[in-house]
């Protein structure tokens, strides 16, 4: 047997007892948990280790931070001017690869990153563009809008009419080889467009009417539809600038009601009165009934909408349709713009005259006569010099 030491014995015990907190085993049979060990904290790094990996980590940001900074706004870049083509196939990337090879910028994914923010998909266009390396991103993107650059032989120029609508955009797109009217009716209906103004969660030809802005375009023969289609968008939203965004705020309308309202008054004249016919929408919409017209617009064009196809006078049974176009039936404006306005148009609905008109009509003489009654609204088209007469 081994001696029994009763110091060492206690010793330890007492040992434990600290251990433990305080608390010394039951001594009923049960197990104590036994001595627990501290762990030991490590350090990741001494101090002085610390900042100096503070100090190399901030060296290295810096410095690449300022070799993008040199890219960004073409410091010290070599003298360089070379011509790059873009075509409707490219994209950010395809374009960034292409000015990298042209040793016109350093970093395409900066680029990229740059270009998102700048909205380059949008502004850059197909055609063949001469380039510097004293341009920095920003005039890169500019340079390369389609209206700087000189289109090649396999593009067609299109001048879309003010007044149209979608579809007959389309097919004067299809007519003239951009490509073909179902690749384009699909991209109108289910392409992707980043504009707060387009309902991209619709299918419908009608979400992109009165945004494709109506004007003369260079387009590549077979070019992507959705490309051919955005190029159309992209010049609205860039002929809506803050100052008649400013107007439509102060307006009290949102945007789709003024376009909506540009569309009527672009179907209904094609003269200098646009700003005249605006005013009696406008009275007409205000109207609760105190001069007969109850909100009722009763514009022809709009019931035309509704029924594309039709042909000849509108008689009492096409005024029966029941559509939402039709201004006849629904009091208030239809759902969506019925064509595509030009620019006077807008500002028409955004700068109406002001005057007591609800009423007019064609004149012989092409243009419209005003009323302010129904009364002297009947007089004139009774009159010989109503063009239906």
């Amino acid at each position: 047997m081994s001696e029994y030491n009763n110091q060492e014995t206690a010793s330890w015990d007492a040992k434990q007892v600290r251990r433990e907190g305080g608390r010394p085993s039951s001594g009923h049979g049960e197990r104590g948990e036994g001595p627990r060990r501290r762990r030991r904290r490590r350090r990741f790094l001494s101090g002085w280790k610390y900042a100096l990996f503070v100090l190399l980590t901030s060296v290295l940001v810096a410095g690449l931070g300022w070799l993008l900074v040199n890219d960004f706004c073409a410091f010290s870049k070599p003298d360089i001017t070379t011509t790059v083509e873009i075509t409707a196939d490219d994209n950010l990337k395809t374009v960034s690869n292409k000015l990298k090879d042209a040793g016109l910028i350093q970093y395409k994914w900066f680029f990229r990153l740059f270009g998102g923010f700048a909205d380059a998909n949008e502004k850059i266009g197909i055609g063949s563009y001469e380039l510097s390396t004293e341009m920095d991103y920003m005039a890169l993107i500019n340079a390369m809008h389609n209206s700087s650059g000189g289109m090649n032989t396999d593009t067609v120029r299109v001048t879309i009419p003010e007044g149209y609508t979608v579809r007959q955009i389309i097919a004067l797109l299809a007519k003239n080889r951009v490509s073909t009217e179902a690749a384009l009716t699909e991209a109108a209906q289910k392409g992707t467009f980043n504009y707060d103004f387009i309902d991209n969660t619709s299918t419908e030809l009608s979400r992109l009417e009165g945004y494709l802005f109506p004007d003369t375009y260079d387009f590549y023969v077979n070019e992507k539809p959705e490309s051919a289609l955005r190029r159309l968008i992209s010049n609205f939203s860039a002929k809506m600038d803050e100052d008649m965004m400013a107007q439509v705020e102060a307006s009290g309308h949102s945007l789709k009601e003024i376009v909506t309202i540009a569309s009527l008054i672009e179907k209904e004249t094609a003269g200098g009165d646009q700003a005249t016919i605006a005013s009696v929408i406008y009275n007409r919409l205000a109207d609760t009934g105190s001069h007969g017209t109850y909100k009722m617009l009763q514009v022809d064009a709009s019931l035309l909408y509704a029924i594309p196809d039709h042909e000849g006078v509108i008689t009492n049974d096409d005024k029966k349709v029941d559509s939402p176009y039709n201004l006849y039936k629904y009091a208030g404006l239809p759902p969506t713009p019925i064509a595509n306005p030009g620019l006077k148009s807008l500002q028409a609905a955004l700068s109406p005259e002001t005057t007591g008109y609800y009423f007019y009509a064609l004149g012989k003489d092409r243009t419209h006569f005003f009323s302010a009654t129904l009364q002297e609204h009947n007089q004139f088209i009774n009159s010989d010099q109503y063009v239906g007469n």
